[in-house]
């Protein structure tokens, strides 16, 4: 008896360490880090397993950040050597992960940068986090993107629409907050 209860326990603990060694199960913190390495937690995301499809679910610490209006449109923004204010991804998206494609994750973790000097906002100063997987720990590393490419809806609403065709490198050493991770 006292053999079986020690297999399930050590069986049940194996199968927990193996869940949160996962980086696509469970709940994890999503963090921006800046250009000297400081990590600054702004929300977290959950992931859950439905048969094949790993989906997730975004929370932001909406405390964060400070309310603006910017080009007749309410943002809200971080604030630090510039302001970098998040940009929901305005249409319907599966919510769906998978070891090789982290793209639409990326998509719900658009942001858009100002210079605080700078009047109104320029949705041409986008910022998408390029997601990979690296160590069990997602990372992103911050490309220019020109969010105008969504003002209207894509046709096809199943495909992500920022593509590596749409991304330009950033100057890490010139923006606030050039990665992100999610452990």
């Amino acid at each position: 008896m006292f053999n079986k209860l020690f297999l399930i326990l050590a069986l049940f603990s194996i199968s927990a360490q193996s869940l949160a060694n996962d980086p696509l199960s469970g709940n994890k913190h999503i963090y921006l880090i800046d250009i000297k390495g400081n990590e600054l937690m702004i929300g977290d995301v959950r992931f859950s397993t439905a048969g094949d499809k790993t989906h997730y679910d975004i929370h932001l610490n909406h405390s964060l950040f400070k309310d603006f209006f910017l080009s007749m449109k309410e943002m809200k923004c971080l604030e630090g050597p510039e302001l970098w204010c998040h940009l929901p991804y305005p249409y319907m998206t599966p919510r769906e992960v998978s070891q090789k494609d982290l793209s639409w994750l990326a998509h719900d973790l658009l942001f858009m940068y100002k210079k605080k000097a700078d009047f109104g906002a320029n949705f041409y100063n986008g910022i998408y986090y390029q997601l990979s997987l690296n160590d069990g720990v997602i990372t992103g590393i911050a490309q220019a993107v020109d969010l105008n490419l969504l003002a209207s809806a894509p046709e096809d609403q199943t495909s992500a629409p920022i593509t590596q065709a749409e991304l330009d490198n950033v100057e890490e050493n010139l923006r606030w907050l050039p990665k992100l991770e999610i452990k």
